[in-house]
């Protein structure tokens, strides 16, 4: 994920040059986890693949368990910025949802690793497994409210449907991202899924 900032973190380095050690040590991480798996991972891998001296990698983090919630963190955080990067000011709130779902798509579809080690994180970190659903879950309840307050959704929408939308969202990356095997359109696949917003899937009446 270059180009990202580096995670805060209690040893958070105040150099430019420890910043570039730190991004090298979270992608070089994101590749060995999202191949070998929290359990196979091992520090000596993610420093080669970084090239980092191993001893340097305790300048940044305490262990491997460290390092992991770190990259959970910096994982979700992209995912965020992927959305936000895509909407723009002047878009009206179903646009907003199918921008943020397209842009996740193409997101998930160049980091497919995301998706192994967010799952890994429920039983490695727990904690940052559930942050990082909640935080995303909050930014499209607030989306969904803002919605309602201006008239181009229905009033009530919250929590229960923010959770659901995200839940279509994150299977829906799964599915034509991760395992796209045609390289579907992410514009055409949210497209699809905005109609389904916009129109319900119960049959017309009358």
């Amino acid at each position: 994920m270059t180009g990202m900032q580096p995670v805060e973190t209690d040893k958070t380095p105040r150099t430019e040059r420890g910043r570039r050690t730190l991004r090298k040590l979270l992608d070089a991480a994101a590749v060995e986890f999202g191949e070998k798996g929290f359990h196979d991972a091992s520090i000596s891998s993610i420093t080669r693949r970084a090239g980092v001296a191993l001893g340097s990698f305790y300048t940044y983090f305490d262990s491997k368990d460290a390092l992991f919630r770190a990259l959970v963190s910096d994982m979700s955080d992209a995912v965020k910025v992927s959305a936000r990067s895509a909407l723009t000011e002047d878009m009206k709130p179903l646009e907003v949802e199918q921008a943020a779902l397209a842009a996740f798509l193409d997101f998930a579809r160049e980091h497919k690793e995301v998706y192994r080690i967010i799952d890994e994180a429920e039983f490695v970190d727990p904690a940052s497994y559930r942050a990082h659903y909640e935080t995303i879950a909050k930014l499209i309840e607030q989306r969904l409210k803002a919605g309602g307050e201006s008239g181009a959704f229905r009033s009530g929408l919250g929590e229960v449907q923010a959770w659901a939308l995200m839940g279509m969202n994150v299977f829906v990356g799964l599915r034509f991202a991760v395992w796209d095997e045609i390289g579907r359109d992410s514009d055409e696949i949210a497209a699809l899924v905005n109609t389904m917003l916009a129109q319900g899937i119960a049959a017309g009446h009358g």
